[in-house]
């Protein structure tokens, strides 16, 4: 399917790093060792290379990778791609200052054991920064996301409170997100399914919400996580 995907001419989610990602990196120690989950063609491993930090990028598709690569040669920087099913991929003991799980949606079941391995390879002071969507998000309109029949691909605060148990939550926030740019810029099969998101990442803690009357409002939470010392 994403091989699939990604041999479509351009890239399929763009080159700019994710919002969220870019808003909350710097908290990652700098210069450090990041593992990006699900990387697909590189956006946001070329962006943190580019902020100086030891990228490795994972994803099932070959294709993919092989424009992440092509990607960072083209900004002149260097990252080591891996090709590989989340399910048999291992994260090491105590090996990343930093790990990043855009839209890496899996079911709960994987998901649990990915987030016990993010536990155990984080370096102290190390951060864990996650974006994904939240079952609200069926209930709104708009693009993206697992299809709603999916829900076991879907997130909550609570879950992620329970998977991550040894890293202490220093930020979370949900709200209702207003997309400012038209749908018509997404890609027609991410058109065809729009639904909310939940970021995670470690550092403080709030909670917001906006009225969702229009077509490109989402739904997000923000949460900010720390290895314990």
């Amino acid at each position: 399917m994403w091989d699939q995907r990604y041999s479509e001419t351009g890239f399929a989610y763009g080159t700019e790093p994710n919002d969220f990602l870019k808003s909350a990196y710097a908290h990652i120690p700098e210069g450090g060792h990041v593992l990006c989950l699900a990387e697909g063609e590189g956006r946001n491993a070329v962006f943190l290379a580019l902020q100086g930090y030891q990228v490795t990028a994972v994803d099932q598709s070959a294709v993919g990778l092989d424009k992440a690569q092509a990607l960072a040669t083209q900004n002149g920087v260097n990252i080591t791609t891996i090709v590989a099913d989340l399910a048999e991929f291992d994260f090491g003991t105590q090996a990343w200052d930093g790990i990043v799980s855009i839209f890496a949606h899996v079911p709960a079941s994987l998901r649990r054991a990915l987030h016990t391995q993010v536990v155990t390879s984080l370096r102290d002071d190390g951060i864990f920064i996650l974006e994904a969507y939240t079952l609200r998000h069926i209930e709104m309109q708009g693009v993206g996301g697992p299809p709603a029949t999916a829900t076991d691909l879907f997130m909550c605060l609570d879950d992620l409170s329970t998977e991550l148990t040894g890293l202490t939550m220093l930020h979370t926030q949900a709200l209702d997100r207003h997309l400012s740019r038209s749908i018509s810029c997404w890609p027609e099969c991410c058109r065809a399914n729009y639904r909310a998101q939940i970021n995670i990442y470690r550092l403080f803690l709030c909670v917001s919400s906006l009225a969702t009357h229009n077509l490109n409002y989402i739904n997000r939470m923000y949460v900010y996580v720390t290895l314990k010392c």
